[in-house]
């Protein structure tokens, strides 16, 4: 049997069935948990492309294909089953489920997937994976970590004199959290990945992996019929001594009842405290682990080491810097650095990319990992006359983005700013809304103290994006941050340290030493350093009443930090800004947001749910009677209303 599959990559040129098609080649199935990762034919089912197909198949065998006759104008019958058994809209393809801009994004992520395929000479090919494939298709399956920036309001990619900035989000977090998204889920990378993952990974963390593995093997149920044999009398057998084993000698069995505990004769019983210095006892006051031990460290136990520094000191990665210069070494960066953008931001279209990177007035820096592979990288655009730079695009590899490089990589620009344009103080991007907690982290603030004058004729406004400023300090050495926070720390507890008496330390009572008798009675005012601490006999005999918190306190402590971590929340986080939306009070008289919210449960201002769930909706109510239905500010007060509503109505059946 013959069955089509769309061969055009313009978005214009596809119907909704094709499509969702496309989608489905590359998603997982939703029904199949985890065993079907992406839509293939039956193996009795030839698949061509629309192009090429000729109707010399019956069709009388292809109603259980399905039809989609609303969506597909053409004839053609089109590949609607997967070999898994289920259909197109059961790999995640549902054009009526999905939000129609996430229905756009995937398609064109899709897209992008089936170029990479026809230029591999595989489009047809549905078990062909690679790298770029497998990286491509996480964001298929789940929100993507790297969201591409709004593209600018332009009639095409040719009219905008700047991008706005890609991203690295945190997550969500909810996390995504998600999203920040993070990330987390990125679980199919193939198995060259995974040993180069596993041979930069610590010591501590590959053993600490190992361990956790055993473990998880060992909590898994023998199988029933396997053997004959049970686990118990395996274990029985294997405390056993052979027959032919001749008993132990005198002096082996004075060595076997010995004293000596732990394992391979190393002791391994209750520590008992060494007399600490003073300078021990002091750091310990100030809050700082201290090990009394013969090789205990001289300062405070550093922080673990991040995979991106393990490699950098190891000469597996290198950051460099790039730009258009005709010579050979840049073209073969700055094509991997366009080839990054592009498959990390699937929105953008692909010769925007290439005509802003390759762009004698654009500089790169790029992470380069064993030899000449881009595993990351930042397009910025300097202005030194001006003061100040605008980042382009700023993204990593899937695969490697919780290893760090991303703060490294933001570390490294900022000292290579200082050393190659001394004056340029300024950076400036356009972030969209699950950019800004990155950036934020990175140092940017949405407070542009740049005079606009400055930068309004040098970069495009966009819309959808949020204007982020970062400006550096001259004293601050971005690669030796650890080292000026320590230094900070130690500063913080030196002045803590001459303000309290928490690092005295009293002699203990003598009563409770080993040896002393029983049933000995202490005066409160003859324990040392009681008396010091401000401590009078009329707090003892005070009552301590505890905050009464109800059950109710505690569901909606949960609901709240459920709705602050919707990815679609950012907006009523924290209360509206007057001098960003000037005439937003005037319209809203009883202005409410999440932060408020918090405010309220923490002071025990809600006397019942009921008053709870009103504030929520006066949340929600004057975002929609501020913005217009269009706006994604409606939009995602509507999708948190019915996230809400949703919950209570769960929580309502559990009760009842």
């Amino acid at each position: 049997m013959k069955v089509a599959y769309p061969a055009s990559d313009q978005l214009s040129q596809l119907n909704g069935t094709q499509r969702a098609l496309k989608i489905a080649r590359h998603s997982p199935c939703a029904i199949c948990d985890g065993s079907c990762s992406a839509l293939h034919p039956p193996l009795d089912v030839d698949v061509v492309l629309d192009q090429q197909f000729t109707n010399e198949s019956c069709l009388g065998d292809l109603g259980q294909y399905g039809s989609d006759a609303d969506d597909d104008d053409s004839d053609l019958p089109y590949l609607q089953m997967c070999a898994c058994g289920h259909d197109v809209r059961d790999h995640n393809a549902d054009e009526f489920e999905l939000e129609p801009a996430e229905f756009a994004r995937r398609t064109r992520v899709a897209i992008r997937l089936d170029e990479l395929l026809h230029d591999a000479g595989k489009l047809l090919d549905f078990q062909y994976r690679d790298e770029d494939i497998v990286s491509l298709r996480r964001q298929m399956r789940i929100p993507v970590s790297l969201v591409s920036p709004p593209i600018p309001a332009t009639s095409s990619p040719e009219q905008a004199s700047s991008p706005v900035s890609s991203i690295l989000s945190d997550p969500p977090q909810p996390s995504n959290k998600r999203r920040r998204i993070s990330i987390s889920s990125l679980s199919d990378d193939d198995d060259d990945d995974d040993d180069d993952e596993e041979e930069d990974r610590p010591l501590a963390a590959r053993m600490a992996l190992k361990t956790s593995t055993r473990a998880e093997k060992s909590t898994r149920p023998p199988a029933s019929k396997r053997s004959g044999k049970t686990r118990g009398k395996a274990s029985h057998k294997a405390q056993t001594a052979p027959v032919s084993l001749l008993p132990p000698s005198e002096p082996e069995e004075t060595q076997m009842n010995g004293a000596v505990n732990g394992v391979n004769g190393h002791v391994n019983g209750v520590k008992v405290e060494d007399v600490m210095d003073q300078s021990q006892l002091s750091r310990l006051a100030a809050g700082v682990t201290v090990d009394t031990g013969a090789n205990a460290p001289a300062g405070p136990p550093g922080r673990t080491e991040k995979i991106a520094i393990t490699e950098m000191r190891r000469g597996v990665i290198q950051i460099t810097p790039v730009e258009n210069d005709s010579q050979p070494r840049s073209f073969i960066i700055l094509a991997g650095l366009k080839t990054l953008f592009q498959k990390q931001l699937p929105n953008m279209p692909r010769e925007y990319i290439a005509r802003l990177v390759l762009d004698s007035n654009s500089r790169g820096l790029a992470i380069i990992k064993r030899g000449y592979k881009v595993v990351g990288g930042i397009c910025f655009r300097p202005f030194p006359h001006r003061g100040f730079a605008e980042i382009v695009f700023f993204a990593t590899a899937s695969a490697d983005q919780e290893k760090g490089y991303g703060g490294m990589l933001m570390d490294h620009f900022k000292a290579h700013i200082k050393s190659a344009y001394p004056e340029m103080m300024h950076f400036l991007t356009y972030a969209d809304n699950y950019a800004v907690g990155y950036f934020e982290k990175q140092g940017f603030s949405k407070d542009i103290t740049l005079d606009r004058s400055v930068w309004a004729a040098y970069i495009k406004d966009y819309e959808g994006g949020t204007i982020m400023q970062c400006t550096m300090l001259n004293k601050v050495d971005y690669l030796d941050k650890p080292n000026i926070l320590a230094q900070q720390q130690e500063a913080v507890m030196t002045k803590i340290r001459q303000m309290s008496r928490s690092h005295i330390v009293y002699p203990g009572l003598p009563q409770f030493q080993p040896g002393e008798p029983g049933g000995v009675t202490v005066d409160p005012k003859d324990v040392p350093g009681l008396r010091e601490s401000g401590w009078t006999l009329k707090m003892a005999m005070e009552e301590v009443r505890p905050v009464s918190r109800n059950a109710d306190t505690y569901y909606l402590e949960r609901i709240l930090k459920e709705l602050q971590g919707h990815p679609q929340a950012w907006a009523f986080l924290q209360p509206v800004k007057a001098e960003e939306v000037p005439d937003y009070y005037d319209v809203i008289t009883k202005p409410m947001d999440f932060s408020t919210m918090e405010h309220k449960l923490e002071t025990n201002q809600y006397p019942n749910i009921d008053a709870f769930v009103a504030d929520a909706q006066l949340v929600f109510d004057n975002c929609k009677t501020y913005n217009p239905e269009h706006t994604i500010y409606h939009r995602n007060a509507i999708k948190i209303e019915k996230y809400l509503k949703d919950q209570l109505l769960e929580e309502l059946k559990r009760d009842g």
